[in-house]
């Protein structure tokens, strides 16, 4: 698969129905850099009239496995990948239009290499940030990726 936006939003219309229906999309993406963005909406808010944790969640993580399915599919190797952890950090009401991006495609890069070379399974923390139409963070998220060659 090429890696568009267009190629990712239909990968995730058939593999991750519920970020699609929640309305996350691709904007752009890179060697080095994803970035997606969401707009709250009826249909993703929380009882609190703003954009509901999950989604926000969904937006964050696309952008980061992203990256790395697009640094695996660079690098040629069958490797494996699995989030293993996350953290989250909400700083202000998500309302409105939510852009998220990662761009620590250069981290991927190396972590991929090293687990070629090695032959062991790579951690590493990838990193979305969310930031309103005004360009105030409303989150940080952090997600712990494992990677492994497939044997």
């Amino acid at each position: 698969m090429k890696f568009t936006p267009s190629k990712l939003n239909t990968f995730m219309f058939f593999k991750l129905p519920s970020a699609y229906w929640s309305g996350v999309r691709v904007k752009s993406i890179s060697e080095t850099e994803c970035q997606t963005m969401v707009k709250h909406r009826w249909f993703n808010q929380n009882p609190f009239n703003s954009m509901y944790f999950a989604v926000q969640a969904m937006a964050a993580e696309f952008t980061t496995g992203a990256l790395v399915m697009f640094q695996i599919k660079k690098s040629g190797a069958n490797i494996s990948m699995l989030v293993a952890n996350n953290k989250a950090s909400f700083t202000k009401k998500a309302t409105g239009l939510i852009t998220f991006k990662c761009n620590q495609g250069d981290l991927i890069e190396a972590a991929i290499q090293r687990t070629i070379a090695t032959k062991e399974g790579q951690t590493l923390w990838l990193t979305s940030i969310g930031v309103n139409a005004e360009g105030v963070q409303v989150s940080e998220m952090q997600f712990e990726w494992t990677i492994k060659v497939r044997s």
